[in-house]
C-alpha cells in the first residue's frame, strides 16, 4: 500500500526536521513582489485565472438577484475570497518553482500539483481553508441575524442605506470587519504552508507550524504582506473582478518568493536553485 501521509512527512518513523525560519525585512517583501512580477511577465497566466473569476462573480450575481434573501452575504462572499487565495494560487507556486529550476514553465505544468507526493497534506490544508471560509460566512450570517432579526433586505439600495445610516448598520460594519480581520489573521498565518509542501513534503502539521512560526518571527513584514494582499484584492475586484486576473497571479508568484526568503533552503536543494 502507498504511504498515504497527511499530518507527517513520508518518513513518519523518523523525527520531523522542522524547517528553519529566517528573519526578513520589509525590503524582502517588496523584493518578493518584484520577483513575482518577473514570473508573471515571463509567462503571463492571467488568462487561466479568468476561468476562475467568472464562477465567483456568478455566485455573487446569483446572490444579488435572489430576491433580497441573501443580500447580506454579498460583502462576506466578496471579501471571503481572500481566505481561499492561498489555495487558489497553488498552481502558480509550482510555476515559480519550476522557473527557478530552469524547467519548462508552460501554464499546463500548474496542473502537475496533483502529482506532488504532498498532495494528501495539500488537500488537508485546503479543506481547512474551505472550512474557515464557510465558518466566516456562517459568522457573518449569525451577526446579521443578531442585529436585524427577521428583517430581510428589500433591495441592495435599501440595505446599503440602512447599514450606513443606522446604529445597527454601523455595529454590523464594525463587528463584521473585526470578525473578518480575525479570520484573515488565521489564514495569513498559513501564508507559506502550500509553497513549503510543494517544495518539501514535511506533512501538514509541520508546514502549518512553520508558517505560523514565520509570522511570529516576522510580525511586521508578514502583516505588511497581508495588507498588500488585501489592498491588491480590493483594487482588483473593483472593475467587476476582472482585475483579479492580474492580481491573483502576481500575488501567487510573489508568495513563492516570500517563502524562499522566509524558510531556509536545505543545502542539497540550494545547489539546484538557480535564481
Amino acid at each position: 500500500m502507498a504511504n498515504f501521509h497527511v499530518l507527517a512527512g513520508p518518513n513518519q518513523k523518523k523525527a520531523v526536521v522542522q524547517p528553519t525560519v529566517r528573519r526578513i525585512t520589509i525590503a524582502d517583501i517588496f523584493d518578493a513582489l518584484r520577483r513575482g512580477l518577473d514570473d508573471f511577465w515571463d509567462k503571463p497566466s492571467h488568462y487561466v485565472f479568468l476561468c476562475l473569476i467568472y464562477p465567483v462573480v456568478g455566485v455573487i450575481l446569483i446572490t444579488w438577484s435572489s430576491g433580497g434573501n441573501a443580500l447580506q452575504l454579498i460583502y462576506p462572499l466578496a471579501t471571503g475570497f481572500a481566505l481561499l487565495g492561498p489555495l487558489a494560487a497553488i498552481g502558480l507556486y509550482e510555476i515559480s518553482r519550476r522557473r527557478e529550476l530552469n524547467l519548462d514553465t508552460s501554464w499546463t505544468h500548474a496542473l502537475e500539483v496533483r502529482n506532488s507526493p504532498a498532495i494528501p497534506a495539500i488537500i488537508a490544508v485546503g479543506v481547512l481553508l474551505v472550512g474557515l471560509f464557510v465558518a466566516w460566512l456562517l459568522t457573518a450570517q449569525a451577526l446579521f441575524n443578531w442585529l436585524y432579526g427577521a428583517d430581510v433586505p428589500a433591495s441592495i439600495t435599501a440595505f446599503v442605506a440602512d447599514v450606513l445610516t443606522t446604529e445597527r448598520g454601523w455595529t454590523l460594519i464594525i463587528l463584521g470587519n473585526l470578525a473578518g480581520f480575525l479570520f484573515a489573521v488565521v489564514v495569513l498565518s498559513t501564508v507559506i504552508t502550500f509553497p513549503l509542501l510543494l517544495d518539501r513534503d514535511v506533512g501538514a502539521a509541520a508546514a502549518l507550524q512553520t508558517s505560523a512560526q514565520a509570522m511570529i518571527t516576522n510580525p511586521v513584514p508578514i502583516l505588511l504582506w497581508g495588507l498588500i494582499v488585501a489592498v491588491a484584492l480590493f483594487l482588483g475586484s473593483l472593475p467587476l473582478f476582472v482585475g483579479l486576473a492580474i492580481v491573483i497571479p502576481v500575488l501567487g508568484h510573489s508568495t513563492w518568493h516570500l517563502y524562499r526568503k522566509v524558510v531556509e533552503t536545505p543545502p542539497a536543494k540550494r545547489r539546484r536553485v538557480q535564481r
